[in-house]
This record gives C-alpha cells, sequence and structure tokens, in this order.
C-alpha cells in the first residue's frame, strides 16, 4: 500500500539542530514513522528529549557543536554505532546572521558558513562510509529559499550565499553517490514559525514585507516541514534525488 511506503520502521536517523523549531519538527515527523532517531543539538535540552521519549518514540540524544569539523564526524559515527547502521542524515542545523556586507564581520561569516554550509558537508563526508557500507542510504539537507533568491527587506548576503552553497552541495553529492543507492535532497523553507524567525516577524519593517510577499495568507510551521521531510527520506521518495523542495507558501514565485 502506499502508505505504507511513507513508514520508516527498523531505520535510524540522525537529525541536528533537533530540539527545536523545523529540527524538532523532522525528529518527531521521523519518529511517528517509526525511526529511531537521534537527536543532536549544541546546547542540551534534557526535557524536549524526555518529551519525545514520553511520546513513546524511540529516540537517543548527542551532544555536538557543528561549527567544529571534528565534533561533526565523532557525532556521524557515534550515531551509526548506536545501532550499527545510518539510515538517514538530516543536516538542520543553521545559524541566521543578518548585516550589510560592506561592515560584515569575519567573525560572523566564519561563523554562517561554518555551521549552515561546511558542517553539512562534513556530515555527509563522514555518513558515506556506514551509507555505502550497509548499501544505501538517504541524506537531506535543509537550505532555504535564501539560497534561490536576495531576500528583502534584510541584508543577508553572506547567509543567502551559505543557502546557495548547500542546494549545490546537495546536487553533487546526489549525482556522485546515486550507483551506492545514496539519495541525497534538500528543502528549501521559506518565512517558518520558529524562534529563529520570530524577531523578524516582530520588526515592523520586516514582517509587513514578509507577508505580502508571501500569496498563501498564513506563516509555515515546523510540521510543514517535517511532512516533507519524512517524504524526502522514507521509500515513498524511492526515485527522487539532487532535488531541492521549496516549501514557502508562494514566497518564490513572486
Amino acid at each position: 500500500m502506499i502508505l505504507d511506503l511513507f513508514r520508516l520502521d527498523g531505520k535510524t536517523a540522525l537529525v541536528t539542530g533537533a530540539t527545536r523549531g523545523i529540527g524538532l519538527g523532522i525528529a518527531t515527523a521521523l519518529a511517528e514513522a517509526g525511526a529511531r532517531v537521534i537527536m543532536s543539538s549544541r546546547v542540551p535540552k534534557p526535557d524536549v528529549v524526555q518529551a519525545m521519549k514520553d511520546k513513546g518514540f524511540q529516540v537517543d540524544y548527542l551532544q555536538a557543536d557543528v561549527s567544529k569539523p571534528a565534533e561533526v564526524r565523532h557525532l556521524v559515527r557515534d550515531a551509526a554505532a548506536i545501532t550499527g547502521r545510518l539510515d538517514i542524515l538530516v543536516n538542520n542545523a543553521g545559524v541566521a546572521q543578518h548585516g550589510q556586507t560592506h561592515d560584515f564581520t569575519e567573525e560572523f561569516y566564519r561563523k554562517v558558513m561554518d555551521i549552515n554550509l561546511d558542517s553539512v558537508f562534513y556530515a555527509c563526508q563522514a555518513a558515506l562510509e556506514p551509507m555505502r557500507r550497509q548499501g544505501g542510504g538517504v541524506m537531506l539537507n535543509i537550505g532555504s529559499i535564501s539560497g534561490l533568491i536576495s531576500n528583502v527587506p534584510q541584508p543577508q548576503a553572506a547567509y543567502n550565499a551559505s543557502k546557495a552553497g548547500v542546494h549545490m552541495l546537495t546536487k553533487s553529492i546526489a549525482s556522485d553517490y546515486a550507483a551506492d543507492n545514496i539519495r541525497v535532497n534538500a528543502i528549501a523553507p521559506g518565512y517558518i514559525a520558529t524562534d529563529m524567525t520570530a524577531g523578524g516577524y516582530a520588526n515592523p519593517d520586516w514582517a509587513p514585507v514578509w507577508r505580502a510577499m508571501t500569496p498563501m495568507p498564513k506563516v509555515g510551521t515546523p510540521e510543514d516541514i517535517g511532512a516533507a521531510a519524512l517524504y524526502l527520506c522514507s521509500p515513498a521518495s524511492g526515485y527522487v534525488t539532487g532535488e531541492v523542495l521549496v516549501i514557502d507558501g508562494g514566497y518564490v514565485t513572486r
């Protein structure tokens, strides 16, 4: 049956940035589908992890700062060691940093690239070994509409560049490792109601523009992204790789 294709029973999934916002939405969706989910974040949130367990989900937690390449590699290795395999890798951890390009500091630029792009490369690289050994796997990278358009009114050239890099990295790895039965896709969210966008929606200059440029008269939710992530991480999308799925209420159509 078609619905069976969305099940992830017996699968092990690692989700970075999993204790809030989009990451938590994805972790919840994968867990509801039967996956054993290893949640990771820079700052431990035992209450969030326990709440997942209280719902009857199979979850574990591993702390890691993905801005540090060594910690990224150890995270993937340790996640795979929990069950002896790694079926799904979701690179969700990210940071937003706005600022005019002419005075954007090297420190801020490096932070954006370290977390948003470099960590995705290192995690995918580390996951290739267990996935190739076991005969396949799925990688899902969280990009952004900011990798497709130049947002207004906030200036964020570095952030936009980092997400565009995620999209091309996704396509390149998908092409290079399709023969190994490894599928690699990305989601490009629009403005989703999370802690990361709360400040923007409270900004009297930004929020009206965001809303006016989104055809659908509502704000996206982590559950919207979680549902799409489940599709891309499950056998339901078994012939899909190298794609960037935009979920933005129609924002990029304008």
